[in-house]
């Protein structure tokens, strides 16, 4: 089960009128009634509160080396095939098997997993990486540390927390995550032992929209990154380091002594 971690000592977390007739008998004109348009559904994927599923966590003890600032932070976007189809026509895309993406440097891969079991497909448009699913569908998020180091994750779904269902922030606490270590987060958490599943509908009907009547940040799912005090820090620039290292530097043969 995943542990979220426990917070650290050093951080706190006109009725219109009627027209006068001119004489008798002049006639009255009736107030007009303007009708309010109705509203435009948005179309694309929102997540909803769904079903209450057992998913039960405990407690551990890690102090942020940082307790403010991720060492890194990225985001995975989600939409419906029409959806996926319109981000793909607005800029150059690559589309992917079902598979979780590397984000965040290469510290993490992060999926999307269908309640049958296998992640969802998407592609990857620029530098931000698209998940593609389907209404009334429940997923969960998968996240893979692929550090050698425990790391916290921070979550949100639509701009909201997973851990309370409030909008997100980097102060907030979250799960922990062992060295090459797999997450799956459900759904938002209600107590210790259970989560309301994630689940995908319409705009409207999300999560966000219903609980806090704001749909800005709908379908977006945001992961932010914490280091351990006292851990060597597993920086973006390391990481960087490890995929450009050469198992084959040396191209030539030379005489000896040089």
């Amino acid at each position: 089960d995943a542990l979220p971690s426990a917070p650290s000592a050093d951080f706190e977390r006109p009725a219109a009128s009627q027209g006068a007739g001119r004489g008798e008998g002049a006639a009255r004109r009736s107030p007009s009634r303007e009708i309010a348009p109705e509203p435009i559904e948005r179309p694309g994927l929102g997540t909803e509160w769904g079903e209450t599923r057992v998913s039960r966590i405990s407690t551990a003890p890690f102090v942020r080396a940082d307790s403010e600032r991720p060492f890194a932070a990225a985001s995975l976007f989600y939409n419906d095939a029409e959806g996926a189809r319109a981000m793909a026509r607005a800029s150059g895309f690559r589309r992917t098997s079902p598979q979780a993406f590397t984000l965040a440097g290469g510290a993490v891969e992060v999926g999307l997993r269908a309640g049958g079991g296998g992640f969802l497909s998407g592609f990857v448009a620029g530098e931000t990486s698209h998940v593609v699913g389907e209404a009334g569908q429940r997923y969960s998020i998968v996240l893979r540390n692929l550090t050698p180091t425990r790391i916290e994750c921070v979550v949100s779904v639509d701009g909201l927390d997973v851990m309370d269902g409030e909008p997100a922030a980097f102060g907030k606490r979250g799960y922990l995550v062992d060295p090459h270590g797999e997450l799956e987060i459900d759904g938002f958490r209600q107590s210790m032992d259970t989560v309301a599943a994630f689940r995908f509908g319409s705009v409207r009907g999300s999560y966000a929209n219903q609980k806090h009547g704001d749909a800005r940040n709908v379908g977006v799912i945001g992961v932010a990154l914490f280091h351990e005090r006292g851990t060597t820090p597993w920086t973006l620039d390391e990481l960087q380091r490890r995929r450009e290292a050469d198992p084959f530097p040396g191209q030539f043969a030379t005489p000896p002594g040089r």
